[in-house]
């Protein structure tokens, strides 16, 4: 297992552009599905009237997810290929589940964004498209989905290329650098095997383009990070959070702490897909198991450190300066505006309480000292403090821990990052 760089990916656009279909589609046709569960998830669909989601099905195994048709929860899934090893991310496209996806997108290495031919560019594509700039997320490959539907037409495989160019351009990406590839997940053109209905296009197929991503940086030189996604309680292990582990690494033996709430206990095994491993480091999703810990000591959004470096903790005494930038508000924002900002697996409420200045966000500077408000399209450098403690980390010391998404009303409002902080005493 470790002589594969490891690499998550996560699968990003608007609902029904066969995201899903898209990763069901590459796990069966890479020999990464045993044929027997293929077989029941054939079954399945058939017997809901719903053939074509059969390779969704793979992906979204929560009843309700397949009743309705629509990716839920954020799903991982391991993959291989001849040189990667990769954990995939289905994240969900459905606008009520964008703050699922927020926690998906901010542990990906790479994304696929998703979008259908015919349909080109949609509200939730943007949306997707503005927060994986925001979280930092480094290379992109875009997938022209459901080709099927245009009878493998070129033109309007160029249209929705240029579409989605546009809006990438709009947010600073370079969009000579990416991958724009002409799929039918349905039918598995140019997925996993070249194209053959689509002559006219010269390019790579999606699984040769995922061998073509660049292998990522460990930041392993940095103290341990790991935000908690969910808390297990297992029989005759005990309690076993899971993370993804965002700097450093992890072994049986170390002393760890839970901050913002301050419980200690001692790791015990280690695992991965199910695997022991000896030690978890930065990028893997693990599973541990903690001496001296019981299940509600220890609650998604808590973040897990070395006793010796543990994570900065801001609470309402404190604050934070941060920059932004407003991607979509129905007015303004202004002082006082307490909406809740989602930083690695926590939801917190925070007050915003200076609006120090506009900038401008391609060259940084400043516009405007101390406006009154911000509007869609502004970026800022604002100060804000927790209604309660929360952990976050300057962007200059852990960037992995400093970005965030900003959301209110059911939407993302803003994506930003955390550039200095007053510390719990």
């Amino acid at each position: 297992m470790a002589e594969k760089p490891h690499m998550n990916l996560v699968t990003i656009g608007h609902v029904d552009q066969g995201k899903s279909t898209l990763i069901g589609r590459m796990l069966w046709d890479t020999g990464n599905v045993p044929e027997q569960q293929m077989k029941k998830i054939d079954e399945k669909a058939k017997e809901l009237k719903k053939e074509s989601f059969k390779f969704a099905f793979l992906m979204d195994t929560v009843k309700e997810e397949r009743e309705r048709g629509v990716t839920i929860d954020v799903m991982h899934k391991r993959f291989d290929t001849s040189k990667y090893y990769f954990t995939i991310i289905d994240a969900p496209g459905h606008r009520d589940f964008v703050k699922n996806m927020i926690t998906g997108a901010s542990q990906a290495d790479a994304a696929i964004l998703v979008l259908g031919a015919k349909d080109g560019v949609m509200p939730q594509t943007k949306e997707h498209v503005f927060l994986i700039r925001t979280l930092g997320v480094k290379s992109l490959i875009v997938a022209i989905n459901k080709m099927d539907e245009v009878n493998f037409d070129e033109a309007a495989y160029t249209k929705a290329k240029d579409d989605i160019i546009k809006l990438l351009k709009s947010v600073g990406f370079k969009t000579d650098d990416i991958p724009y590839i002409p799929v039918s997940a349905w039918t598995g053109e140019n997925v996993a095997k070249k194209a053959e209905q689509m002559t006219w296009y010269k390019g790579k197929s999606m699984l040769e383009t995922l061998d073509d991503l660049p292998i990522p940086e460990k930041p392993t030189g940095k103290p341990l990070r790991l935000p908690i996604q969910d808390v297990y309680t297992i029989t005759g292990v005990g309690t076993v959070p899971v993370g993804r582990v965002e700097t450093g690494e992890i072994k049986s033996g170390d002393k760890l702490v839970f901050m913002p709430s301050g419980k200690t206990g001692e790791a015990k095994k280690i695992e991965m897909h199910h695997e022991e491993i000896p030690k978890g480091e930065a990028g893997d999703n693990i599973g541990f198991n903690v001496r001296g810990l019981g299940k509600g000591d220890i609650a998604r959004g808590e973040v897990c450190g070395h006793a010796s470096n543990p994570p900065t903790v801001v609470d309402p005494s404190g604050e934070f300066t941060a920059q932004i930038i407003v991607l979509q508000h129905p007015s303004v924002m202004t002082k006082g505006y307490t909406p809740v900002f989602h930083i690695h697996t926590s939801h917190v409420a925070c007050q915003i309480t200076e609006i120090l200045k506009k900038i401008d966000p391609t060259t940084g500077e400043t516009k405007e000292e101390n406006p009154d408000f911000i509007k869609p399209g502004d970026a800022a450098i604002i100060k804000c403090k927790p209604t309660k403690p929360m952990v976050i980390e300057k962007q200059s010391d852990i960037p992995q821990l400093a970005k965030f998404a900003i959301r209110d009303m059911g939407q993302t409002i803003a994506a930003g990052m955390c550039i200095d902080l007053v510390a719990k005493k």
